[in-house]
């Protein structure tokens, strides 16, 4: 038993991302007040407005390096929703395309409502075939 255990939990810690490049998706990077990571996927051109955004802002401060509000938005709940007594503010998320630049995803909030609002994922994608409602 201690055996099956042993290697349930290595398994487990093989797979596990430790920064740097994610072969399938992105690039893990730290937030601006380095209290949690999130992903940027895709590169963008050095005068987008997207390559001035950082992990960790709040939807005004993108929609201030942005210059405008998105084109399009929506909400959805995360996995997280369904874990007993989480109170983070990441039950909810929010996604959002910028047309010719790509898709971010933020934080919505916890099952209230409240809290949320900080940039988890940027995908560079001008096509805007990221955009899932």
């Amino acid at each position: 038993m201690v055996g099956a255990a042993t290697l349930f939990l290595a398994a487990c810690a093989s797979t596990g991302n430790k920064g740097g490049e994610d072969s399938a998706r992105g690039v893990e990077t730290l937030s601006m007040d380095g209290s949690f990571t999130g992903e940027v996927i895709g590169q963008a051109a050095p005068d987008s407005g997207f390559a001035r955004l950082r992990i960790g802002m709040t939807p005004s401060e993108v929609q201030d390096v942005m210059d405008r509000a998105p084109d399009r938005q929506h909400s959805y709940e995360s996995g997280k929703r369904w874990i007993p007594f989480y109170y983070g503010n990441d039950a909810r998320r929010m996604q959002v395309l910028y047309r010719g630049e790509g898709c971010l995803i933020f934080t919505d909030g916890n099952i209230w409502g409240g809290a949320g609002g900080d940039l988890v994922q940027i995908e560079v994608d001008p096509g805007g075939a990221c955009y899932q409602p």
